[in-house]
Parts: structure tokens; C-alpha cells; sequence
């Protein structure tokens, strides 16, 4: 999973992606998310197992994932509710807000 975080006045902003989504456009009706390079990938982004990803949603503010493993990591960990996830043309995607 690609991992990249941001300090923002609001708090830590996280985006999580699977590698094979990156600079894909997915589509459902009147919804569209592309997972660009400068939100998700860039030399700040990271590789990072499943322990890294969980360690830095749970230090986020809000958190953007896209991808079926990024997806399935966090609704397995609890941290983002199956119920919430979108399905866009294959891929999942799931936004995060810890209200603290």
C-alpha cells in the first residue's frame, strides 16, 4: 500500500492507496475519484504493510483510502465501517474523521 501523510492546522491528513490504483479515474453515477499522483503517490509517499498503515490512521485527523486491500485493511481493523465504503467501477474507497 502506498502511505502518505500530511500535518494540517486541522491535524495529520492520511491518504492510502493501493499501488495499482494510482493515476486510475473510477466512476459510480455522479461520483468520481482520480487517485492522483500528488495526493496519494510523490516522494512522499511510502510503502507500508498493513501494521504501518493501522498505526498512522489511527494518528489521523481525516483519512482518504482507495483500493480493495487499503479497503479491507481498515474494515477489518474496525477503524472504517463496511457499511460507509463506496464502490466505484471495482475499486473501494473510504474517507476517515476521528471527531476528538
Amino acid at each position: 500500500m502506498l502511505l502518505k501523510e500530511r500535518d494540517t492546522p486541522e491535524g495529520l491528513l492520511v491518504s492510502v492507496c493501493d499501488p495499482d490504483c494510482l493515476g486510475e479515474t473510477y466512476e459510480n453515477g455522479k461520483v468520481s475519484l482520480t487517485v492522483t499522483e500528488d495526493f496519494y503517490g510523490g516522494e512522499d509517499a511510502e510503502e507500508a504493510d498493513e501494521e504501518t498503515v493501522l498505526d498512522s490512521l489511527h494518528r489521523a485527523a481525516v483519512a482518504n483510502l482507495v483500493g480493495e486491500e487499503t479497503v479491507r485493511v481498515a474494515v477489518e481493523a474496525g477503524v472504517v465501517d463496511e457499511e460507509t465504503v463506496l464502490e466505484l467501477e471495482g475499486t473501494l474507497h473510504a474517507q476517515l474523521l476521528w471527531l476528538r
